[in-house]
């Protein structure tokens, strides 16, 4: 399992799953969509208990939670998940597969990457399995995109 993208994926959802309410989770469900904070919220279940017997695994959570886009607390929450998973290898294996269950709109999807060609806006969309295509354009943009 990549421990480094299950912290990227969890971190911005740990202030919103250590307040688990009704408020937290419409707020977190509309912020990140139903099926994200779905997830989020199934593996939240199967690492808290396991977490709050780690006191190491809590300061971080919580730091996180408090400041998510702290990279050296992510850091630490990384090498604590890591450890973790490392010595019960039933809830890695748990948690894998709820990462990589198909959401329903992941179900059926075709996955693409954008391009832009030129500075005049025109964006090609390279299908899997296929040729390149023109799918529009996106007018004039200024600074920097990511697409």
């Amino acid at each position: 399992m990549d421990i480094a993208m299950l912290t990227a994926f969890l971190s911005p959802f740990l202030p919103f799953l250590i307040k688990l309410g009704e408020k937290a989770t419409e707020t977190a469900a509309g912020k990140f969509g139903e099926d994200a904070w779905a997830k989020a919220k199934a593996i939240w279940s199967k690492l808290r208990p396991k977490i709050e017997t780690e006191e190491a695994a809590k300061v971080a959570v919580n730091k996180v939670a408090e400041k998510p886009e702290s990279e050296v607390w992510k850091a630490a929450l990384q090498e604590e998940l890591g450890t973790l998973l490392k010595n019960d290898t039933a809830l890695a294996e748990a948690i894998a597969h709820i990462l990589n269950e198909k959401t329903a709109a992941q179900v059926g999807s075709t996955s693409f990457e954008q391009t832009v060609t030129n500075n005049q806006g025109q964006v090609i969309g390279q299908m899997q399995n296929s040729q390149a295509k023109n799918i529009g354009t996106i007018g004039s943009v200024q600074g920097d995109v990511q697409l």
